[in-house]
């Protein structure tokens, strides 16, 4: 092509284009990323799941489970910090409800926590089989799992299983809202979910 048949007008159009300042385009919204933290139960979770209508009183259900605790496992959500509780079966009850001291199962000794409140987390459920073997082992049942760098917890701690229930402490920044369900799977397991907000 010709550069001397190059019309005035895409001359003055090119002109135009590079006079826009970069600061004026705009670039690509971000949703999502690679790098960014994912909860125990590997979901990430947009702002728009941000928490709405959680409150701070306890939340309880009675259904009782012989299938047992197999892991206590941790994770951030862009809006809320999330425990996860593994059973081995069907899905249990709980009661969670913050407490001026969580107390270990059996000898009712007060478990020492960070954070500016405490909640007990009683999983109907027991962390042994049926002959008596224990089914979940922390290596340190003060730190069951790292939450350095967490935005609400500060520490989880194992206060034991006794007569088919296990309970476990929670420390926490503040008293903030929270959230508690069960979900099913993987396969025939399940999960008992504890969430609590970053803020009100």
């Amino acid at each position: 092509m010709n550069i001397h048949h190059i019309s005035r007008k895409t001359i003055l159009a090119a002109v135009a284009i590079m006079a826009i300042p970069a600061a004026a385009i705009a670039a690509p919204a971000v949703t999502g990323s690679s790098s960014a933290p994912r909860t125990a139960s590997t979901a990430t979770v947009s702002s728009t799941s941000c928490p709405r209508g959680w409150g701070s009183l306890p939340e309880a259900n009675s259904r009782m489970t012989a299938a047992p605790v197999t892991d206590v496992r941790t994770g951030r959500h862009a809006c809320f910090d999330r425990l996860v509780v593994d059973i081995r079966g069907r899905a249990p009850g709980y009661d969670v409800r913050y407490v001026t001291n969580v107390t270990q199962d059996g000898s009712g000794f007060a478990v020492p926590l960070r954070g500016g409140a405490k909640l007990q987390v009683v999983v109907r459920a027991p962390a042994y089989d049926d002959a008596g073997r224990s089914t979940y082992k922390p290596a340190n049942s003060r730190e069951l799992t790292n939450v350095a760098g967490y935005s609400t917890f500060r520490q989880v701690a194992y206060a034991g299983s006794f007569e088919g229930q296990t309970t476990i402490g929670l420390g926490v920044r503040a008293r903030l809202p929270f959230r508690v369900f069960t979900l099913a799977g993987p396969g025939s397991d399940s999960r008992l979910v504890v969430d609590v907000a970053h803020q009100w």
